[in-house]
């Protein structure tokens, strides 16, 4: 199937997929908060950039937006403004760019490329909406300097890409394989070759995960022996400031053990 002939009903069941879907797997870890307890764990995006790289920008781009309205709303009770706000505008925007990278020419390091700037760019508007217009103008809940706001907004954007970018990169590209051989009625032909070939650049994906993760390790000893610590302990108290320096710790370790481990089989198959 060439890229953009979906059926319209078709494009149409693929949103309603992806919102339910992507709802349930972000309540899932809903309550699984970011060292500043607010900001949950979400491995859920396998979702619809699963979707996105089968069905095209807006299936992806709605389902995420509605599906992360309906987790929020339901784990506060009501209609979440923080969501509305913040994260359905992020998601929406991520995950259309996330489609459109792979709209015209898929394989496997535009699929990489995608998921880098997607989950910068949209963790960065959800991060900055989030904290900006929702935690301090909406509900005018934080009474903090403008260079801690930006402090913040900037380690959330950290905490979800470091890790949400594991799970994109190590579960997506066996979800779309999968898709591939099992309904390769649906899925379009230039992913299906790709999916189904062993043509996965293997450095490439090393280096997408390594580089994060030396960045993160480096953030956290710097945390921990620079001034930097000393200024989160001052506007965040050094209970959240241990919390920051761990997860920085562990999610640069995570990411740099799984991008040295593929690099050292890449280099292991080769000799």
């Amino acid at each position: 199937m060439p890229r953009g002939i979906h059926s319209p009903s078709l494009l149409l069941t693929a949103t309603a997929m992806c919102a339910g879907l992507y709802a349930v797997g972000c309540y899932v870890t809903a309550y699984i908060p970011s060292p500043w307890g607010f900001g949950q764990f979400r491995p859920a995006v396998i979702i619809p950039a699963f979707f996105a790289a089968i069905f095209g920008p807006l299936p992806a781009a709605l389902g995420a937006a509605i599906g992360t309205l309906i987790a929020d709303s339901i784990k506060h009770g009501q209609l979440y403004m923080g969501s509305l706000i913040a994260a359905v505008p992020g998601n929406f925007i991520g995950f259309y760019i996330f489609g459109y990278i792979l709209k015209k020419k898929f394989n496997w390091t535009r699929f990489i490329t995608a998921s880098l700037i997607t989950l910068t760019v949209a963790n960065l508007i959800v991060a900055f909406l989030y904290i900006f217009v929702f935690k301090v103008l909406y509900l005018q809940a934080l009474n903090l300097p403008l260079e801690a706001l930006i402090y913040l907004s900037i380690g959330l954007t950290i905490w979800w890409f470091a890790t949400m970018l594991p799970f994109t990169l190590l579960v997506t590209p066996p979800l779309i394989r999968a898709a591939a051989s099992a309904f390769p009625s649906v899925v379009p032909e230039e992913v299906r070759v790709h999916s189904l070939a062993d043509d996965m650049p293997k450095v490439t994906f090393s280096l997408a995960m390594l580089i994060p993760g030396l960045v993160l390790l480096l953030i956290g000893l710097a945390t921990s022996f620079t001034i930097l610590g000393t200024y989160t302990v001052k506007f965040f108290g050094e209970t959240t400031t241990s919390f920051i320096g761990l997860m920085y710790y562990l999610g640069g370790g995570a990411l740099s053990f799984l991008g040295s481990a593929t690099l050292a089989r890449r280099v292991r198959h080769k000799t």
